[in-house]
């Protein structure tokens, strides 16, 4: 595995894709206590400073809890693509129209009542620690190395890995 750690606007791009490319996140609340409060979450857009997106209601556990301490935690894994992506961040609760409106798409009336519904938030997390796996090549090219490794007892390079600093 290479490590290749990112800054700035690298680092920021990278936190973009991954965040897009694999969607949907564990999101965790709560985090000074155990059991963690874990949902899934699905993220509607990364921004141009890096901070990521999602619609909640406002009267959710989980905001509930951002209420009381904005620090989060998001999990991001896609097993098909091989991608992981770790973001702690802090989260901030809107009720912005604009910004309800520009996220809500047709498949969030699986949740609310419309995008007027007056129980719609949006939660923008700043990440202040990432960390990313990613596959250097597609997943066929992966798994015939992850083979060739098993067979010849070798650690295949496979990942870029490294800390997102933003």
């Amino acid at each position: 595995m290479s490590n290749d750690n990112l800054y700035s606007e690298d680092a920021i791009k990278k936190v973009k894709k991954m965040a897009e490319e694999i969607d949907f996140t564990m999101m965790a609340t709560n985090l000074k206590e155990t059991p963690l409060h874990m949902i899934p979450m699905s993220t509607k857009k990364v921004d141009d400073k890096g901070n990521i997106w999602f619609l909640s209601n406002k009267n959710s556990t989980h905001n509930q809890n951002l209420l009381n301490d904005s620090n989060l935690h998001l999990v991001y894994a896609s097993k098909s693509n091989m991608q992981f992506l770790n973001v702690y961040g802090m989260a901030t609760i809107s009720t912005d129209r604009k910004i309800i409106d520009e996220l809500y798409s047709n498949t969030d009336d699986i949740w609310f009542e419309g995008k007027e519904d007056s129980n719609i938030t949006a939660i923008s997390v700043r990440p202040i620690e990432a960390y990313y796996w990613d596959p250097k090549n597609n997943k066929l090219v992966t798994l015939i190395k992850m083979g060739a490794g098993a067979i010849t007892g070798n650690e295949p390079d496979l990942m870029d890995q490294g800390k997102i600093n933003l």
